[in-house]
């Protein structure tokens, strides 16, 4: 990891650039990809699953006995612990719907607003090096409390033409409805346009690498949705002397494990933490058997000394991570100052990995500074609000003459005349 000392306010943003990527050249790759499939369908799905996936496919769509036997692959002890995941993400989803309120706005003038489920949605979840299947949990489970018609999912097969079981299983266990054999780019692809098997989505979700990352922000240019802007993943770890070097390192390894693209970022203002802090994880990143993925994530990562509590508040704003970390006794301060995060993990016994896996808060977040305008995945993620206004005749008379004035003084007169012609039918009665 490379160790900044004191750096200049006018030098952070040069400073807190991430790992570079050639976007120019994996768009142009995606795009064909992208194309391919829109025109090719189903066949181009099963040629991109025998050259990237190294398998030669005769059906993408996961049969129900493939599901049930999946089911019984999974060992128990697992199954268990996501079973508990489930409840708790489910419980912290459901409490995000709202009751309707009803607003008189002007007496007679009601206006109110409705959420209604995104009827069509697709599940990206990744099964490559790691086997997502923690993000069915975070993605399918908002979707079935919303009330999405269609849940969705795509994942690689693997040699075998097999789908991770731990994914299957957490797919029944959430309601998804169909989920196919589909990888990479042209899972995006396949979910965004529709094939003869996979279903079109009308918005799609889901991490995943530099090739899945371009194939959604593409497929958006072409009027589908997608959940936000992602990258490779990334924690930031503030740390003082109430902090254990030992869980800061711990900390900062498990989101270099998840890729070589990965960036971490350790910030204090005690020196006397550093050196502890980087032993900690030459130690146990030597333990880990992702250590080399580790490693390279951490040559371009960072350890940043500054001088006071202020100065870290400006590196999380502008750095804006994706998971934040906060190992200081004083948390309020950050807690009322951090504007630009994805999620927080306050104090020495919350790690990063509660909220990837089972405390109940979404690991699908923001990454490579979208913290600064986007939220994570929520239940409102997966719903559209629909708002309604209902006007008596009353309420009409009170806010109409309102509605003329405005509508004539932006020359747009058949506005006006709307109102017009039901005041005059009012009037004469």
């Amino acid at each position: 990891m490379q160790l900044i000392k004191y750096p200049k306010p006018q030098h952070l943003n040069a400073l807190l650039q991430r790992p570079a990527t050639d976007i120019l050249s994996t768009s142009k790759d995606v795009a064909a990809i992208l194309e391919n499939v829109k025109a090719n369908g189903d066949e181009a799905l099963k040629k991109y699953a025998q050259q990237f996936d190294k398998v030669k496919l005769t059906k993408l769509l996961v049969s129900e006995k493939e599901i049930t036997a999946a089911t019984d692959e999974v060992d128990v002890k697992l199954k268990k612990a996501i079973q508990v995941a489930f409840s708790n993400i489910k419980k912290f989803h459901k409490a995000q719907q709202l009751e309707t309120k009803k607003i008189e706005t002007t007496k007679g003038v009601v206006c109110w607003r409705e959420s209604r489920p995104i009827e069509n949605v697709g599940l990206y979840i990744p099964g490559g090096t790691a086997p997502l299947f923690s993000t069915v949990l975070m993605l399918a489970i908002p979707a079935s409390i919303a009330g999405c018609k269609n849940i969705n999912l795509c994942s690689p097969p693997d040699k075998n033409g097999k789908i991770h079981p731990a994914i299957l299983f957490a797919a029944k266990l959430c309601g998804v409805h169909k989920i196919y054999k589909v990888g990479g780019a042209q899972a995006i692809a396949a979910m965004a346009y529709g094939t003869k098997t996979v279903i079109k989505s009308d918005k799609i979700f889901g991490p995943g690498n530099r090739y899945v990352t371009a194939a959604k922000q593409l497929v958006q240019q072409n009027g589908v949705a997608i959940d936000m802007p992602a990258g490779p993943s990334e924690v930031m770890v503030i740390g003082d002397e109430s902090c254990v070097p030992e869980f800061i390192a711990a900390d900062l390894l498990s989101q270099a494990e998840h890729g070589i693209d990965s960036q971490v970022i350790f910030v204090t203002w005690k020196e006397s933490l550093i050196k502890k802090a980087l032993q900690q994880v030459e130690e146990q990143a030597q333990q880990l058997p992702r250590r080399e993925i580790a490693l390279q994530a951490l040559k371009h990562s960072k350890i940043i000394l500054v001088k006071n509590k202020q100065e870290v508040v400006s590196i999380i704003n502008t750095y804006a991570p994706e998971h934040l970390i906060l190992a200081v006794k004083d948390e309020t301060y950050f807690m009322r100052n951090v504007i630009n995060a994805g999620s927080v993990f306050i104090g020495n016994y919350t790690p990063e990995s509660a909220g990837d896996y089972a405390s109940g808060t979404n690991h699908t977040l923001p990454t490579n500074g979208y913290a600064r305008v986007y939220g994570g995945v929520s239940l409102d993620s997966f719903v559209k609000k629909i708002t309604y206004q209902k006007i008596s005749p009353a309420g009409l008379k009170n806010i109409g003459n309102v509605i003329e004035v405005m509508a004539e003084a932006e020359e747009l007169h058949a506005h006006k005349n709307a109102v017009s012609v039901r005041l005059r039918k009012l009037n004469s009665k």
